[in-house]
C-alpha cells in the first residue's frame, strides 16, 4: 500500500476534526432546546459520530494515525456561546458551518478515488443536516424524505401531529437576561461617554464633566431598568396567555389535545398503543395534561415564570457600571488629563464590551471588539467636536 498524499492526508483529519466539533456543537445545543427540537439535533449528533467512525476506518487503511478524540475540544468561547447565544443564530451559524462543508471539504477532489467516494457519501448527509437546521430556524419540520429519518409509524405520527398543529400559530418563546445585560453595558457605556466627550469638549474636562456624566449614567441606568421590566412582564404575559389557550385547547378539544399528546410520544420512539395509553393516563388530570402539552409544544414545564426582577437589576446594573466608565477619571481628576484618561480607559472598555457582544451575536471576537472600539471613537470625536463649538 502507497502512502497517502498529503492532500488525502490533511483533508481526512480535517473532516475528522470538523465532526468531532460539530458533533460536541449539536449536543450543546440540544441541552437549550424543547424535547422534539432536541431530539432532531440529538439524532443530528449521532450521525456526526457515524461520520467520524467512517473517517477513522479509512485512515486506519492508509495507515494514518488517528489522533484522540480528547485532543479535539470546541474554544471555551464558542462552548460559552452556545450557552448564551440566541437559538436562532446557534442554529444559522451550524447551517452555515454544514454549508461550508459541503462546498469546501468535502467537494474538493483529493486523487484518491476511495476517499473522494467517501467524502461524497457523507456531503449527501451533510447537505441534509444543513436543510434540517434551516427548517428548524424557520419553524417548520424537516424535510421527512432527509435525515434524520423517521420510522414509519413516527412519520405517520409527524403527519398527524402537523396538522393539529398547524392551528395553534400562538406559541412563543422568550429570551434570557444575559444579552440583556450585555447590551445594556454597551448602551450605557456608549450614550454617556458621549456625553461625557461632549460635555468635556464644551468646557476643556472642568467638574461640569462629572455632574454631566453621573446624571446621564443615573438616568441610563434607570431607564433600562425599566424597560427591561417592563419587557420581561410582556414576555411573562404572553407565556401566561399561551398557558391559559392551551388550557382552553384541552377543555374545548379533549380527544384532539390526547391525541396530540400521545403523538408527541410516538415521535420519541414509544408505540402508539403505549403512547395512547399514556395520553390517556395523563388526560385524567387537566392539570397534568397542561404540563405535559406545555413542555411538549413550547419547553416549558407550565410553572415556569419569567423573573421581571432579576432582568430590571440585570440591565440597570449593567447599564450602570458601564456608564460610570468613562466618569470615573473625573472624580479624581480634571482637564486635558482627565480627557485623555476618559478617552483612554472607555476605549479600551468599549472593545471589551463589543468582543463580549460576540457571546451573543456569535462574530468574531476580536472583530466585534475593533468595530466597537471604531464606533466608540467616532461617537466620541464628533460629540467632543460638537462640545468645542458649543458656547459656554
Amino acid at each position: 500500500m502507497t502512502d497517502p498524499s498529503p492532500e488525502v492526508r490533511e483533508r481526512l483529519l480535517t473532516a475528522w476534526r470538523g465532526e468531532i466539533e460539530a458533533r460536541a456543537a449539536y449536543e450543546l445545543i440540544a441541552r437549550r432546546l424543547p424535547e422534539r427540537e432536541a431530539a432532531i439535533m440529538r439524532r443530528m449528533a449521532d450521525a456526526e459520530a457515524s461520520h467520524r467512525q467512517r473517517l477513522e476506518a479509512r485512515m486506519r487503511e492508509l495507515g494514518i494515525e488517528v489522533p484522540a478524540p480528547e485532543s479535539v475540544r470546541l474554544s471555551w468561547w464558542t462552548r460559552l456561546q452556545t450557552r448564551i447565544a440566541p437559538i436562532d443564530r446557534l442554529l444559522a451559524a451550524r447551517e452555515a458551518a454544514e454549508d461550508s462543508e459541503v462546498d469546501g471539504l468535502y467537494r474538493r477532489p483529493t486523487g484518491d478515488e476511495v476517499t473522494d467516494r467517501l467524502l461524497h457519501e457523507i456531503r449527501k448527509e451533510e447537505r441534509s443536516h444543513s436543510m434540517a437546521v434551516s427548517d428548524m430556524r424557520a419553524g417548520d419540520r424537516a424535510d421527512p424524505a432527509e435525515p434524520p429519518a423517521l420510522a414509519p409509524g413516527q412519520q405517520r405520527a409527524r403527519d398527524r401531529l402537523d396538522k393539529i398543529m398547524g392551528r395553534e400559530t400562538w406559541h412563543r418563546t422568550s429570551g434570557g437576561w444575559i444579552s440583556g445585560a450585555i447590551y445594556g453595558a454597551n448602551d450605557g457605556l456608549a450614550s454617556v461617554f458621549g456625553i461625557v466627550a461632549g460635555v468635556s469638549g464644551a468646557t476643556a474636562g472642568s467638574s461640569f464633566v462629572l455632574t454631566a456624566g453621573a446624571a446621564g449614567a443615573i438616568a441610563a441606568a434607570l431607564s433600562m431598568a425599566t424597560g427591561a421590566f417592563l419587557a420581561e412582564r410582556s414576555e411573562a404575559e404572553v407565556a401566561a396567555a399561551n398557558l391559559e389557550r392551551e388550557r382552553a385547547e384541552i377543555a374545548q378539544h379533549p380527544e384532539e389535545e390526547r391525541e396530540e399528546l400521545s403523538l408527541y410520544y410516538q415521535l420519541k420512539g414509544i408505540d402508539e398503543a403505549t403512547a395512547d395509553a399514556m395520553a390517556a393516563q395523563i388526560s385524567r388530570n387537566p392539570d397534568a395534561m397542561l404540563k405535559a402539552l406545555a413542555m411538549e409544544e413550547f419547553g416549558v414545564s407550565g410553572t415556569d415564570e419569567g423573573n421581571a426582577a432579576q432582568a430590571a437589576i440585570a440591565a440597570g446594573i449593567s447599564t450602570g457600571l458601564g456608564a460610570m466608565i468613562p466618569v470615573i477619571p473625573f472624580i479624581f481628576t480634571h482637564g486635558t488629563l482627565g480627557i485623555a484618561i476618559s478617552a483612554a480607559v472607555s476605549l479600551i472598555a468599549h472593545f471589551l464590551v463589543g468582543a463580549a457582544k460576540s457571546l451573543v451575536t456569535l462574530r468574531t471576537w476580536w472583530a466585534a471588539g475593533f468595530e466597537m472600539t471604531l464606533a466608540g471613537v467616532i461617537v466620541g470625536g464628533a460629540t467632543y467636536l460638537v462640545g468645542l463649538g458649543l458656547p459656554t
